[in-house]
């Protein structure tokens, strides 16, 4: 009987489906354990063999703890909005909606490609989804729910008081008691102080205006990254050397009005909560830096001949009075305003420049100094000296205050910037305060130094000068102490079509939230998913996009009158929306009156595994973290964490292959063949090529519609072959370096892949993909399938196992017990190698030694092990059958086999009982005939004899 694993795994997926074996329930006795995959977004490439890496991980540990008798959640859904979709929109017409469920569920698309679809080739693999709870962000029944939360972020203050998210209710409780005098909020700056009775005489629309100064979602006029090309505002992680990831498009820093969320409320709390989770030390230290905590002060200086003052967060404030200029950010507001006619086109040429590199750019950039004096000077708030005025696109608008105190003695950057200018208008000579040398560089310790030139300062350290400089900055009401933070908050509009729509109308310019009964607003039809010509978001081209108050209801456009009728929200919010809250879903998919049932989110709490990619660190896994938070506050979610533990995979990555081309293209040179030649390299599909032997298929290459330039090429051939170059890269299509999961699990099967993905290495590792070594382990199946059958059938029989095979069996499951719970995959994947060899030689058949192994297989090889454990006369499927227990005294050896030596040299070895004592081991040994021979009729001086160690005759 041939294993046939095309049969096998098709039989069982059906299996599966048809009788929901992993659809996890929210009423069970059972002890939970929640594991997640990070949500996947659909493209329409499909899956590679790198894709799948995490999820075959996950569902390992998920099938595990099944078999250990966890009511398990594994659930997969998509995250079904996004700009990749939104290009292929505009590219072809296609509405976004159709292409996305396309991409998901498979098919050919208007376009007349076949798309492979996402489900699809996730069911080939075997997982053990809970697809009963499958969510896609882009599905209003989703995102009503995404709405719904950004409606509760509107009606949300953050206390400092209580530390946490309030209702505004109890904020404008507050303002009518009180006014804001003793609110203690994170707020706006630059809040102006009003009276109870102030409050109650703003009118509504006054009132509004100051509510939204303390909102945790509010619109604000903000520095963003736009792109023109795309027509939309990008996030930081999505420019890369100044240019949009997707199209390298330009990218400029722009004003624009957005509405954005106070994730910089929950700084200390997003910083703190690290401690509390078990996630990986490097993107922790990811997001405490990204979080940038600094210990300070708040220093103000007054502008000279201007009713302004520069505010400058500092973490030397000790060092006051070394400071010689000060640097503005290029989009300060105080730019313009302070600016001297003499100075003004040099200051905006460069604003204008620096408009064209992102602040990723800026911020990495430390050897290219540039700036521009501004004409103006400052006042030193204890000298009185005027401190000339600098911008430099080093200093960013959005970090601190926008502004720096520029001390060249005490800081590297300061001290090239005051040296590149030395000598020009507006850049006097570095002051030193240490009592230090900086003639070469500048002095940057906290220690080791005492202050001098630095008046009631002098003689101090860092630690008692910066006690009493923040005292005397309070005395005379030029600062405090402060401690700032680099976490800013996160803009949450986006100029583009796919996504979700705001729930959000405007009212004389101000925004109202339309009623939670009244969710979802769907997204409009447009005829075109580009902005508008005069420069509004797609949303613009809608002309049924208005919001009847009366009628509760979306209506055309043309029946807008600002008095029942009102424009709505044109921008839509960002990919990262949906993807902040969707664990919670997962809970209670099909929940249509609130996210979650409060029951179910409490039996599930939170994640206890996470796998994904470690490069959403400061993204989606920082914005996961502020949405769970809030969602606590409010009293929505029952724990402060999303996610208890998180591993990083690590990628599969592609083995490109290369044909060299001659520099007229004319030839084509064999790998071994291109020494000293001039030749380019091309990218080769791995379709035209043996990916074991490396060998060029010349006339599938000619054939080939990339390589019909090359049809009349002249290929110069090493031993008669066209043998391809080989290098390592990330796994691409525009590499042609792209192996579909599919054709493997054709050819090999899927049981088959999931092993050699573990087997690869280490989860955590990346590692390339050779599909030269996958034979190896479809080889081992079909040796386990041959421990069960032979040509004609089962041959298992019922006797009592040997003491070997019970060994074997007992080190497979200490190993592979041991391995799943500190997430070892690969070794794993070696001792069932190791386990079935040995079985193999033992000529084990032995039911009492196969049951257990087959559970054992089960979590790494579903399928086969299903079949095998049905072969072995049970019913229904092996996924809840308990996991095999390892018992110690299968692995207690009774026998010792010792190294016999003679002065020291050993001669041979004897298998002897442990339970031996001394006297009867010497006995034994020299009684031997071999220990007669070495003695030759002397007699040992001495005999050294260590139970279970050594036997050792001296002399």
């Amino acid at each position: 009987m041939k294993y046939h694993h095309e049969k096998i795994e098709a039989k069982w997926q059906q299996y599966w489906a048809e009788n929901q074996t992993f659809a996890a329930s929210n009423n069970s006795d059972k002890p939970k354990y929640y594991v997640l995959d990070m949500f996947p977004y659909p493209s329409g490439a499909g899956l590679h063999v790198g894709h799948p890496l995490g999820y075959i991980a996950s569902d390992i540990v998920a099938r595990y703890k099944r078999h250990q008798g966890f009511n398990v959640l594994h659930p997969q859904g998509y995250d079904s909005f996004g700009l990749p979709a939104e290009q292929y929109a505009i590219q072809t017409g296609q509405h976004p909606a159709d292409t996305t469920r396309m991409n998901i569920e498979g098919g050919v698309d208007k376009s007349g490609n076949t798309i492979q679809g996402y489900r699809n080739q996730l069911d080939r693999i075997g997982f053990s989804f809970d697809w009963s709870r499958e969510v896609r962000t882009s599905n209003p029944d989703y995102y009503k729910h995404t709405q719904w939360i950004f409606i509760q972020l509107f009606e949300s203050w953050y206390n400092k008081n209580s530390d946490k998210a309030e209702s505004i209710c109890t904020l404008i409780q507050e303002f009518e008691k009180n006014g804001n005098a003793n609110v203690n909020a994170v707020c706006d700056d630059n809040i102006v102080s009003f009276s109870a009775e102030d409050w109650k005489s703003f009118s509504s629309e006054q009132q509004q205006k100051v509510l939204l100064q303390y909102r945790l979602t509010y619109l604000a006029e903000t520095e963003v990254n736009w792109c023109a090309a795309l027509g939309t505002v990008l996030a930081n992680d999505e420019i890369v050397n100044g240019v949009s990831e997707r199209g390298g498009h330009p990218v400029v820093r722009k004003k624009m009005t957005q509405w954005s969320m106070r994730i910089s409320a929950y700084a200390e709390r997003l910083l703190q909560g690290l401690n509390e989770i078990d996630w990986s030390e490097s993107i922790k230290e990811s997001q405490r830096n990204w979080i940038g905590k600094s210990v300070g002060a708040m220093v103000s200086f007054h502008v000279n001949n201007h009713d302004a003052q520069i505010d400058v967060f500092t973490t030397r404030p000790d060092t006051i009075f070394g400071v010689t200029f000060m640097t503005l950010a290029p989009e300060h507001e105080l730019v313009a305003q302070i600016t001297t006619s003499e100075q003004k086109a040099a200051v905006e040429a460069y604003v204008e420049a620096t408009a064209k590199r992102s602040e990723r750019e800026r911020m990495a950039d430390v050897k290219m100094i540039s700036g521009v004096f501004t004409g103006a000077y400052a006042e030193h708030p204890f000298t009185k000296e005027p401190i000339p005025v600098w911008i430099g696109d080093y200093v960013l608008a959005g970090y601190g205050t926008g502004a720096v105190m520029g001390v060249p003695c005490g800081d590297e950057r300061d001290y090239a910037f005051a040296n590149f200018f030395k000598g020009t208008h507006g850049m006097p000579e570095i002051k030193n305060i240490f009592n230090q040398d900086i003639s070469e560089a500048a002095y940057g310790e906290k220690g080791g130094f005492e202050l001098v030139n630095s008046d009631f300062l002098n003689g101090l350290d860092y630690k008692s000068g910066t006690k009493k400089i923040i005292e005397e900055l309070e005395k005379i009401g030029a600062g405090n102490a402060k401690v700032n933070y680099r976490l800013r908050d996160a803009v949450f509009s986006r100029q583009r079509y796919w996504g979700e729509p705001f729930p959000v109308y405007y009212v004389n310019g101000l925004p109202q939230m339309i009623d939670k009964k009244h969710l979802p607003i769907v997204l409009p039809e447009v005829e075109k998913y580009l902005p508008t010509e005069d420069g509004q978001p797609p949303l613009g081209n809608a002309t049924v996009w208005a919001w009847d108050t009366e009628k509760n209801t979306v209506v055309s456009n043309d029946l807008i009158d600002n008095t029942k009728v009102f424009p709505l929200e044109l921008n839509t919010m960002p990919g990262w929306a949906g993807s902040s809250w969707y664990w919670m879903r997962y809970m209670d998919a099909h929940n249509e009156k609130e996210f979650a049932n409060e029951d179910a989110l409490k039996y599930w709490e939170n994640v206890d595994l996470y796998i994904g990619g470690s490069e959403h660190a400061t993204g989606h896994l920082l914005y996961s973290r502020f949405w769970n938070k809030f969602l606590k506050d409010r009293g929505y979610a029952p724990t402060e964490e999303p996610f208890k533990k998180l591993i990083n995979q690590g990628m599969i990555l592609g083995m490109s292959a290369f044909v060299y081309r001659s520099e007229d293209s004319k030839t084509l040179y064999s790998k071994g063949l291109i020494k000293d030649k001039n030749v380019h390299p091309i990218h080769v599909d791995l379709s035209v090529i043996n990916d074991i032997t490396n060998e060029l298929d010349i006339e599938k290459f000619k054939n080939h519609p990339l390589y019909s330039d090359y049809a009349n090429a002249e290929f110069i051939l090493e031993n008669g072959k066209y043998i391809v170059g080989r290098e390592v890269e990330k796994m691409s299509k525009s590499k042609y370096n792209v192996v579909s999961p599919d054709d493997i699990c054709e050819e090999y099967g899927a049981d088959t892949l999931r092993l050699y993905e573990m087997f690869l290495g280490p989860l955590e590792q990346s590692k390339p993909w050779n599909t030269a070594g996958i034979t190896g382990v479809a080889g081992f199946l079909k040796k386990l399938w041959r421990l069960y059958f032979d040509d004609n059938g089962s041959v298992i029989v019922n006797d009592e196992p040997t003491a070997e095979m019970y060994k074997s069996l007992h080190k497979t499951i200490k190993k592979v017990t041991e391995d799943i719970e500190n997430f070892s995959f690969n070794t794993s994947v070696s001792q069932f190698m190791i386990c079935v060899n040995e079985l193999q030689q033992l000529k084990c058949n032995h039911r009492a030694i196969l049951e257990p192994l087959a559970v054992l297989v089960s979590p790494y090889a579903p399928h086969i092990a299903e079949e095998l454990w049905s072969a072995l006369g049970h019913e229904g499927s092996i996924a809840t059958v308990a996991f095999p227990k390892f018992e110690e005294k299968y692995l207690v050896e009774s026998e010792k086999e010792y190294p016999v030596s003679f002065n020291g040299k050993m001669r041979f070895t004897i298998k002897l009982p442990l339970d031996l004592t001394k006297e009867q081991i010497q006995e034994i040994v020299l009684a031997d005939e071999r220990t007669i021979a070495q003695l030759a009729g002397n007699t040992p001086k001495n005999i050294i004899i260590v139970p279970g160690k050594i036997i050792n005759l001296v002399g």
